[in-house]
């Protein structure tokens, strides 16, 4: 930073991207990033959403992380969340799942069954 204009950018593009993250349009996905999600893998799992979603060049997708969510063996623990539809939990993820996650669900709007967590209890 040179300049008070290299500050008023920096601002600027810190400014769009909290804006983003309050888009009620955005598809949400978020991680469940607590000592036993990242004991279980959750790290590479976030870095797999984040390098898919940029690959495939998706608007209005965020990516965020969250604390224990409570149920420490289903971990890595994914939360999708569409707009106007309910949240879907997916359990066990793994960098592998990912690709089929966005493009089936987030992309398509089809949840994988059997990545949730309703197909993990039954």
């Amino acid at each position: 930073m040179k300049s008070l204009a290299d500050l008023q950018a920096i601002r600027q593009k810190t400014l769009e991207s909290i804006n983003m993250r309050k888009d009620e349009n955005a598809a949400r996905v978020v991680i469940g990033m607590a000592t036993c999600g990242i004991a279980a893998g959750a790290r590479p799992v976030m870095l797999a959403f984040m390098d898919e979603i940029k690959n495939r060049n998706l608007q209005h997708v965020t990516v965020s992380q969250t604390g224990c969510i409570g149920m420490c063996r289903y971990e890595p623990m994914v939360d999708v969340i569409l707009p106007g539809q309910e949240k879907v939990t997916y359990v066990k993820v793994n960098p592998d799942m990912v690709g089929r996650i966005v493009t089936e669900h987030i992309v398509n709007g089809n949840p994988v069954q059997e990545y949730t967590i309703g197909a993990a209890e039954g």
